[in-house]
């Protein structure tokens, strides 16, 4: 019981690490020329956007909006595998096998 207890302190004061680290991690997306990138941390969260000028016409409005969608769902798809690969080192290397994880 005590070294299950020891395990899950130890779990916990990684994670916190962990979560520390992907919140200063950043994740970009943009398209192909750069004229549009999105920015998500590791946590998951929306940090940043950037549009060049030359997409603020109305006649781009629904392209633009396609191109942001598609860039903010990359980058957060790959800020949560990133998070997801860290906590399954975490998990790793304290001998636990979690389904999942």
């Amino acid at each position: 019981m005590l070294d299950k207890a020891k395990q899950l302190y130890q779990l916990q004061k990684q994670a916190k690490k962990i979560q520390k680290e992907l919140k200063n991690t950043e994740i970009e997306a943009a398209n192909n020329d750069k004229t549009i990138s999105v920015v998500y941390n590791g946590e998951q969260k929306l940090v940043d956007l950037v549009i060049d000028d030359s997409w603020l016409s109305p006649d781009k409005k629904s392209e633009l909006v396609r191109e942001i969608l598609k860039l903010a769902s990359e980058a957060n798809s790959r800020a949560s595998a990133l998070a997801a690969d860290e906590m399954k080192g975490v998990m790793k290397d304290m001998g636990m096998n979690i389904p999942g994880f």
